[in-house]
């Protein structure tokens, strides 16, 4: 599989990826009275009745709320993917009409009443109590107290949200084991970056059923360890093919898997180091479908 550029994102092929998903789960067409995801009312539409809620006099929602947090201030390696990753996520969600996203790169909105820097209640915009899921991009130990670690676990644990996770996520909240319980592993190393050979071994997931058995694809490989027997593999990198290195430790070495937790559904990619890969027509759809399947909008 080749990597489209970055600027292939906006080409025929991707494009017909998101018309064709538009028509299967019966987006409305540009000329409906559908609400645009950026919030303004559409043509013949009363003010105020936006598509966008958390807000002061916000209207109800009319699609899912995703928060797409990326708190990466305490990684070593300041990932220069993150904020493309975080607009094709937003992008997925306006073209298809799925879901609104709400990108945020502190922690403070980890509550269910937001909080401003200082401590003191948000009065509006996304929050746990709010949105329908969460996009992780979370480096290292990303600083959230006590209660937001409980106020999270019970978001998917006990409200049945769900959480795609990418990448640098694997890293996140070393010091925390539940967030290891949750996601479903603990990051070991990168012992590849470089092109390797991907198995499918999920033909039959929304997820991952559009991709071949095999492709070949080249990114920074994420090694998993404690790795939960509850989860399912979707994509592993084969081993066998990669050259040796000392740091090998899980043979197995899952790449894409998904997990439910609780009442909640969780999906974690290692993909993602080079930002083309969030320009790849088949990993965009992976995360599509696997963000539709955490939304609860797709089985």
């Amino acid at each position: 599989m080749r990597h489209r550029a970055r600027n292939g994102w906006l080409g025929v092929s991707v494009a017909a990826m998101v018309v064709a998903l538009m028509q299967s789960v019966g987006v409305p067409s540009a000329g409906s009275q559908q609400p645009p995801a950026g919030g303004q009312p559409a043509a013949g539409q009363p003010a105020g009745q936006q598509g966008r809620g958390g807000g002061r006099g916000a209207q109800p929602r009319v699609r899912k709320a995703l928060l797409a947090w990326a708190d990466t201030r305490n990684g070593q390696a300041q990932h220069a993917f993150t904020s493309h990753a975080l607009a094709i996520v937003e992008r997925l969600g306006y073209e298809s009409g799925l879901w609104d996203t709400f990108i945020r790169t502190d922690s403070h909105i980890v509550f269910n009443q937001a909080q401003k820097t200082d401590g003191t209640p948000a009065s509006g915009g996304p929050s746990l109590s709010n949105v329908d899921g969460i996009f992780f991009l979370g480096h290292r130990d990303v600083p959230i107290d006590e209660e937001q670690k409980k106020e999270l676990l019970a978001f998917v644990r006990d409200d049945g949200k769900g959480i795609v996770a990418a990448h640098t996520a694997l890293t996140a909240f070393e010091s925390w084991p539940e967030f290891g319980d949750l996601l479903g592993g603990r990051y070991d190393g990168h012992p590849w970056h470089e092109m390797g050979t991907v198995i499918n071994e999920a033909k039959d997931s929304p997820i991952t059923k559009h991709f071949p058995p095999t492709f070949a694809i080249n990114d920074e490989f994420y090694q998993v360890k404690n790795f939960s027997p509850d989860a399912r593999v979707l994509l592993r990198l084969d081993t066998a093919k990669m050259p040796p290195h000392a740091e090998l430790r899980n043979k197995s070495f899952p790449l894409v898997w998904t997990k439910n937790y609780g009442k909640g559904r969780v999906m974690y990619s290692s993909f993602g180091h080079d930002a083309a890969i969030f320009d790849n027509r088949d990993v965009a759809q992976m995360f599509l479908e696997g963000m539709k399947w955490v939304l609860g909008t797709a089985q």
